[in-house]
C-alpha cells in the first residue's frame, strides 16, 4: 500500500497555508467585496481624472486627484493585509480600529473632493464622470462604514477584557498591595 493512501483519509489540509483567510476575524465575505469596490471605483475616479486635460481651477483637480490615488493605494494595501495571513506579521494588534478609522476618514476626504471638483470644473464629460465615481466611491466607504458598525460596532466603545480568575484579573494578583502584603505578613507570624 502506497503512503499516499494510508494517510489520505486521516490527514487533513492546513487551513494557514491558504493564500486568502477570507472570512477572517476581522474581514468578512461581504466587506471583502465592499472593499474590492471600493479599490476599483477609486481606481476608475483616478483613471478618469488623469485623462482630463485643461482645468479651469487645477487645485479642484489636484486635491481629488490626490484623495482618488491615496484611496486607491492605500485600500488595496489594507485590503491586502486584511484578507491574507500578512496581517499576523505586521505587528499591529488593533486592526478593527485601524481600519474603521481608515474607512472614515477616506470616505470623508472622498466626499469633500467629489463635492469641491464638482463645484469648480470645465463641465465636460470626463470631469463629470469622474465626479461621478468619485461619489459613488464615498458610498461604497460609507456602506463600508456601516457594515463594520452593524457586523463589530463601534471599535473605540469596546475595551478588550480581560481574562479574569476568579473574580480577579492576572494584573491585580501580580501586584498585591502594601496592605495585603503587611496583612499577609501579620497572619504568617501569628500561626508561629
Amino acid at each position: 500500500m502506497a503512503p499516499e493512501e494510508v494517510y489520505a483519509s486521516t490527514t487533513m489540509p492546513n487551513p494557514n497555508a491558504a493564500c486568502f483567510l477570507v472570512p477572517s476575524q476581522y474581514l468578512d465575505k461581504v466587506r471583502f467585496f465592499v472593499k474590492i469596490l471600493e479599490v476599483l471605483l477609486s481606481l476608475v475616479a483616478f483613471i478618469l481624472e488623469e485623462v482630463v486635460s485643461v482645468c479651469i481651477n487645477c487645485a479642484a483637480l489636484e486635491f481629488f486627484e490626490f484623495v482618488s490615488c491615496t484611496s486607491f493605494l492605500f485600500t488595496t494595501l489594507l485590503l491586502v493585509l486584511l484578507s491574507t495571513p500578512l496581517h499576523h506579521r505586521v505587528g499591529i494588534t488593533s486592526w478593527s480600529s485601524l481600519d474603521f478609522l481608515y474607512t472614515m476618514v477616506i470616505a470623508c476626504f472622498f466626499l469633500i473632493a467629489s463635492i469641491v471638483f464638482a463645484a469648480i470644473n470645465s463641465g465636460t464629460s470626463l470631469e463629470k464622470s469622474s465626479v461621478a465615481f468619485g461619489f459613488l466611491a464615498t458610498l461604497a466607504f460609507g456602506c463600508d462604514l456601516f457594515l463594520f458598525w452593524r457586523t463589530y460596532g463601534n471599535p473605540f466603545t469596546k475595551g478588550e477584557k480581560a481574562q479574569t480568575f476568579n473574580g480577579v484579573r492576572p494584573t491585580e494578583v501580580d501586584q498585591e498591595t502594601p496592605a495585603e502584603t503587611e496583612k499577609l505578613n501579620m497572619e504568617a507570624t501569628a500561626a508561629e
